[in-house]
């Protein structure tokens, strides 16, 4: 009798637990010279995969059909040399429509400024209260893959209930806040390029684009969660978001969570408007064409 109620305290105990994140990791490793013994590369895979998948980044209990699929390809892009790497990272996320098969990206976002210092077996550690580590460029790529978790959780969270995902954009803020710093390493402050962590995080947080937050839960909740029921009503939800955008956009011009927003999203967005009525139409496109200029092209099937 012991070891069944055992079992069950195991069990329930695990369900507590059950880490937030279906994440896949991929290491890119193929412009590394062949000095370099591309076995490093897989175990950094393992201990990245390890990283993301199995730490706790919440304090809620998720069910396995409850974790958030997402992935990230870290594609290095130079050797420079003493264990140094600069990479590019590609995070995705996706969240089901409610009543369908079909998920709806989140994120797909493409950052270009990790640089990172890994040596074969060396743990991969990260402390939210003590961003930098011992040594910045080693804790940079822990600090960076947390960022975008935190932002993962961010967007999920807030899609499903308004301002649900504050808690995890603070975090995200708190991180590019307290960075690792060094001569290699940039992505972090707002002078950083036109588009940085800073300026991404601070679309989420900063009261000035407090209308990003109405825009994600309609987009979602009001959205594309009443498809399968009520298409009409789920039109309008996105149409609404798509306003807030626009609101957002006019008062904070380049806004760089508006192009985070947008990205992965234009097929999708073509497909719940190619059978609106001519007038919900014309203004989805007027308002796609003005913010997210890279899919102008796309949008051009909306007439």
């Amino acid at each position: 009798m012991k070891w069944i109620i055992a079992v069950a305290l195991l069990v329930t105990m695990q369900k507590a637990t059950a880490q937030e994140l279906q994440a896949k990791v991929t290491v890119m490793a193929n412009r590394v010279s062949n000095k370099v013994d591309k076995k490093t590369f897989q175990t950094l895979q393992t201990a990245l995969t390890n990283f993301v998948n199995n730490r706790k980044w919440t304090g809620d209990a998720f069910q396995p059909q409850e974790k958030i699929r997402c992935s990230f390809l870290l594609n290095i892009d130079q050797e420079l040399g003493n264990n140094l790497y600069k990479a590019t990272l590609t995070v995705q996320s996706a969240r089901p429509a409610y009543n369908t098969t079909y998920e709806s990206p989140l994120i797909n976002f493409q950052d270009n400024e990790v640089t990172f210092k890994y040596i074969e077996f060396q743990p991969v550690e990260f402390n939210e209260n003590r961003v930098q580590g011992n040594d910045p460029v080693t804790a940079n790529l822990p600090a960076v893959l947390a960022f975008y978790v935190n932002m993962i959780l961010g967007m999920d969270y807030a899609s499903f209930s308004l301002r649900g995902g504050d808690p995890y954009f603070l975090k995200a803020q708190n991180i590019a806040n307290n960075a690792p710093e060094g001569q290699q390493i940039s992505g972090w402050k707002p002078f950083d390029g036109l588009r940085n962590r800073y300026k991404l995080v601070e679309g989420f947080v900063d009261n000035r684009f407090a209308l990003m937050h109405d825009a994600v839960y309609a987009y979602y909740r009001s959205g594309l969660d009443q498809f399968a029921e009520k298409e009409k009503e789920a039109r309008i939800g996105v149409l609404n978001a798509l306003n807030y955008l626009n609101t957002v956009g006019q008062e904070n011009p380049g806004a760089m969570a508006i192009q985070f927003f947008f990205q992965g999203k234009s097929s999708e967005l073509v497909r719940i408007f190619s059978k609106a009525d001519p007038d919900m139409k014309t203004q989805a496109r007027n308002i796609l064409t003005r913010l997210d200029l890279t899919n102008v092209n796309a949008y051009k099937e909306l007439k």
